[in-house]
């Protein structure tokens, strides 16, 4: 079996690559959650230092270990729906964590365009190049995990929005599904939507930043 920490050894650019582009991802979406909340009234992760880009903050040493072994990390800001009052606030509170991965997808492959169009760098197969690619695909894949409609992701609030009955189920009931819903992710073949829909989305924010730099 080939775990994510052998790339430490066989393909070390790739492994250091993954791993901070990761990072800073997930430090991204945190942020976003933090500073969206914030604006819609509740400062509780604000309040809790989760306005940084911190990785140890966003993420804590268990997730960063993770990452590391892996390939795979998590973030989490406290939110206190009581104070965002809505559905509605707290749903754009959850969304702004994924739209900011799309940003940062549409960024790095913007920037990937401009490198390859005006050879900055050794062509598409370069190292620089190679970086945005994998921090399009790696964007990408956050974004549709994100979005899944399962309790503890960020699409459970955005979904709970349009079935409200949903938001009233037990917390013993949310963890069931959750475990569920997870290992439905990892032992079946589910878990290649994630990473099959993943890569659509950043080949299509490739090519989109490709036509708008004119390079075919």
């Amino acid at each position: 079996m080939n775990f994510f920490f052998n790339y430490a050894w066989t393909d070390p650019f790739f492994f250091g690559a993954w791993v901070l582009i990761i990072a800073f991802s997930i430090c991204i979406h945190e942020y976003a959650h933090a500073l969206v909340a914030l604006k819609l009234g509740d400062d509780t992760a604000a309040a809790e230092g989760h306005l940084t880009l911190n990785p140890f903050k966003q993420m804590g040493l268990t997730s960063l270990i993770a990452l590391l072994a892996v390939g795979i990390a998590w973030g989490a800001v406290p939110v206190d729906p009581r104070l965002l009052r809505t559905r509605g606030r707290a749903a754009a509170v959850a969304a702004a964590g994924p739209v900011s991965n799309l940003l940062l997808a549409l960024v790095s492959a913007l920037l990937w365009a401009l490198l390859v169009r005006f050879d900055l760098c050794d062509g598409e197969a370069g190292h620089p190049a190679l970086f945005l690619k994998y921090a399009a695909l790696a964007n990408g894949t956050l974004f549709v995990f994100n979005l899944l409609p399962i309790p503890m992701l960020d699409g459970w609030s955005v979904f709970g929005m349009f079935f409200p009955r949903l938001m009233e189920l037990s917390a013993d009931n949310l963890q069931t599904i959750s475990w569920i819903a997870l290992v439905a992710l990892i032992a079946t073949p589910l878990g290649d939507f994630v990473w099959r829909w993943g890569d659509v989305l950043a080949r299509l924010c490739l090519r989109l930043a490709a036509a708008l730099l004119g390079h075919s």
